[in-house]
């Protein structure tokens, strides 16, 4: 096995890119990329922190990261599981991207850029779904957006309904839990409650 040390020897495989993978990339939300995050429902969210990376799903009402404008995005910090993993990064290094994707379609968007966080109560209270606002909100400030060709989601054929996985053939999140845990937390009951838990704490 040949272990690819060099930018050289990497070209030498790859090639350098063509037009239609550079020009396609700019410093600001275009009118023609807007239209992606405004139909978006899902985005997962890349950051670096020192103890390594964190890649987190964000899921929303479609449109639920705001353009503020040209340079800037908003989107709020919904509940979760309260590792607040992302937000640490955040804090500690303000690099950051998000990668939107839009059900049905495989043109994915990408931006990269740089984050900070917000706690103004107002900001916050603009993000409220059911009378109920983010603690936060993250913000960032656009330096490169550009979108991603259909490749990957045509290979996994990813919106087919005929290949959604039977619940039955993955672990549930309260076996996992308590086979992690030697049975301290999770199982059955865990299971059970997750319903009605996710009903009353989703937004």
């Amino acid at each position: 096995m040949s272990k690819i040390t060099s930018i050289e020897e990497l070209e030498a495989i790859y090639g350098l890119p063509q037009l239609t993978s550079t020009g396609k990339e700019v410093s600001s939300i275009t009118p023609q990329y807007r239209k992606f995050i405004e139909v978006s429902p899902f985005a997962v969210l890349a950051t670096s922190g020192p103890e390594g990376l964190d890649c987190s799903p964000r899921g929303d009402r479609p449109g639920f990261v705001r353009i503020h404008d040209e340079k800037t995005l908003m989107m709020p910090d919904r509940r979760g599981n309260n590792r607040t993993d992302s937000l640490r990064n955040i804090i500690r290094d303000p690099r950051a991207a998000l990668l939107f994707l839009i059900p049905g379609s495989g043109t994915t968007l990408r931006v990269n850029g740089r984050a900070h966080l917000m706690t103004d109560a107002a900001l916050c209270g603009s993000f409220a779904v059911e009378d109920k606002a983010p603690r936060s909100v993250i913000v960032l400030t656009v330096d490169a957006v550009y979108f991603q060709c259909a490749r990957a989601i045509v290979r996994s054929d990813l919106w087919n309904p005929a290949n959604h996985v039977a619940p039955g053939i993955l672990p549930t999140p309260g076996q996992i839990l308590a086979a992690l845990s030697e049975g301290r937390v999770g199982g059955e009951a865990y299971d059970r409650a997750w319903p009605e838990r996710a009903r009353q704490t989703m937004w």
